[in-house]
């Protein structure tokens, strides 16, 4: 008699989701404390975290579900499955934040961006500045795709790195 096997599409949706609502729940404590314009290195390294720990605490899931065995790649499709479900999540809450919310976010974000930039490259000018920062407004739409591409690359490197930890093949008789 042959066991089931659990479906990993189940487990994506769970801890992407999981993963998602505590993404959106730390990104409305930044809000509230005014901490949302920066990416500070904390804040990074914070956010990686519990990506890291929620796709663990998932492929770990899934394994105990599939009775204890695991293959690599079925850790790496869940892997990148939980990545993307709560980064598009994240980059809905993201979107109402800047669109709806906070209208102005990427105005005062540009303007607390300025005085670092213009330490970093003295040479620029202010018509310079003024360029680059239309050419970032004309292309912010980018940082969706491009948020979403770094999270499913993030979500391959834990699941590897999961897979090899936890991978524990079935006897072969």
């Amino acid at each position: 008699m042959e066991e089931q096997q659990p479906k990993a599409s189940k487990f994506m949706l769970n801890y992407g989701l999981i993963l998602g609502v505590v993404s959106v729940i730390f990104g409305v404590m930044l809000y509230t404390q005014k901490m949302h314009y920066e990416m500070s290195t904390p804040v990074i390294v914070i956010s990686v975290l519990l990506t890291v720990v929620a796709i663990f605490l998932g492929v770990n899931a899934y394994k105990k579900a599939n009775g204890g065995y695991l293959k690599i790649s079925e850790a790496l499709k869940i892997a990148v499955g939980i990545a993307l479900v709560s980064t598009i999540i994240s980059l809905v809450y993201q979107y109402v934040l800047i669109n709806f919310i906070e209208p102005d976010f990427m105005d005062k974000a540009i303007e607390m961006a300025k005085p670092k930039a213009m330490a970093q490259n003295p040479s620029m000018t202010e018509e310079q500045w003024q360029q680059g920062v239309a050419m970032q407004k004309k292309l912010g739409w980018l940082r969706y795709p491009i948020g979403l591409i770094f999270s499913c690359i993030i979500g391959l490197v834990v699941g590897v790195i999961t897979g090899l930890i936890l991978k524990k093949s079935k006897p072969e008789y």
